[in-house]
């Protein structure tokens, strides 16, 4: 010991290994501050932000229409092809975040392209489709149906991210939208932004639901049958559907203003009156849907849905094969303007044997 050197008592000792552990804690927390603002900074850079408006590139067949004509639509929520009768999904109170195995998409999409073409209609709203996600296994699933109906589609994103980081394992990278086929000559087609309900930094990667809507000349009055594809808040308070749902309402009302044929489908995540109680939502449904009524659409319009079978079904398992075990709800169909006759609506009846939704199928006629 050094001459006039005070000895270290244990208490001092103490003392200063608690400094350094402390020091050490507010470095890990730093660094963890660090990481996070640096994670959200770049998700934020990375966020999709689509302008109001944006044009599509129109795509369509040689056909024309002209009053008196009569045509079939389908809307089939595909769910990105990886949502089979055997999956669940954990916002709906299952599990899974996707697929076990690539060979159960491939074996999806190819199940939903017979049924396309097994029901053979002249116009197609497909939503959940996807171009290259992780919960895919990064199939570009609007390639592979245009290669197996053989025609082209146009397409608008819904659904388009980086990457989704929740929950474990993550979602991943995700891009995704709304498809449109047409055997009708189109003029042209845009993709509109719906209001987004998310702040952020959940916004950053969360959907950002839009109209997909399509322009076909009908005869030679410039006339137009203005076709609106959608697929409406799923996972939100309420607020979400209630806005989007305005907004088709204002869109739709303009358009038949100027005297066009208007027809608005999709998946609207919401029941409809005509149809409420045909398949009661149990008590400890992990998910219920908003509610649509006549009152809520526009002057001259009217839905155009069935309940003979169900569209949609809950993923908190896997399907039980009946309506009665598994919870089943009416929440896709359509709206159309008055200068349309109905001459038909089905729902198409497929088990959920490839998707968690089953196809509308419409026929109408121009007045």
């Amino acid at each position: 010991m050094k001459k006039n050197a005070v000895p270290e008592t244990d208490n001092g000792k103490r003392t200063s290994a608690g400094r350094k552990i402390l020091r050490g804690v507010l470095i890990v927390i730093g660094a963890l501050v660090l990481c996070a603002a640096l994670f959200l900074g770049l998700m934020t850079v990375l966020e999709y932000r689509p302008a109001e408006v944006e044009e599509v590139a129109a795509a369509g067949g040689e056909e024309t229409l002209k009053a008196g004509d009569t045509f079939s639509l389908l809307s089939y929520n595909i769910g990105y092809a990886a949502l089979s009768s055997g999956e669940d999904f954990f916002m709906d109170g299952g599990k899974k975040v996707m697929p076990d195995d690539k060979s159960l998409v491939e074996e999806n999409i190819a199940g939903i392209a017979d049924t396309l073409k097994e029901q053979d209609t002249d116009i197609l709203f497909l939503q959940e489709v996807d171009l290259d996600s992780k919960r895919s296994f990064g199939i570009n699933e609007k390639a592979y149906l245009e290669e197996a109906l053989g025609k082209t589609g146009m397409f608008a994103y819904n659904f388009k991210a980086a990457l989704v980081p929740y929950p474990i394992p993550m979602i991943g990278r995700v891009n995704s939208g709304l498809v449109t086929f047409s055997d009708f000559a189109v003029a042209e087609a845009s993709r509109i932004s719906l209001p987004c309900p998310f702040s952020w930094p959940i916004r950053t990667c969360n959907l950002k639901r839009c109209i997909l809507e399509t322009r076909v000349p009908v005869g030679e009055e410039g006339k137009e049958l203005v076709l609106l594809n959608f697929h409406l808040e799923a996972y939100d308070s309420g607020e979400g559907k209630i806005a989007q749902s305005r907004k088709l309402e204002q869109i739709m009302a303009e358009e038949r203003e100027k005297g066009n044929y208007v027809i608005a489908g999709g998946d609207f995540n919401q029941t409809f009156e005509e149809v409420e109680g045909t398949y009661p939502i149990r008590p400890d449904a992990g998910w219920v849907p908003g509610k649509i009524g006549s009152e809520d659409l526009p002057e001259g319009f009217s839905f155009a849905v069935s309940d003979n079978v169900p569209t949609c079904r809950l993923l908190d398992g896997p399907y039980s094969g009946n309506y009665t075990d598994s919870q089943v709800y009416v929440i896709d169909g359509f709206v159309i303007s008055d200068n349309l006759e109905l001459v038909s609506v089905e729902n198409i009846d497929t088990g959920f044997v490839h998707a968690d939704h089953q196809p509308v199928r419409l026929e109408v006629r121009l007045r």
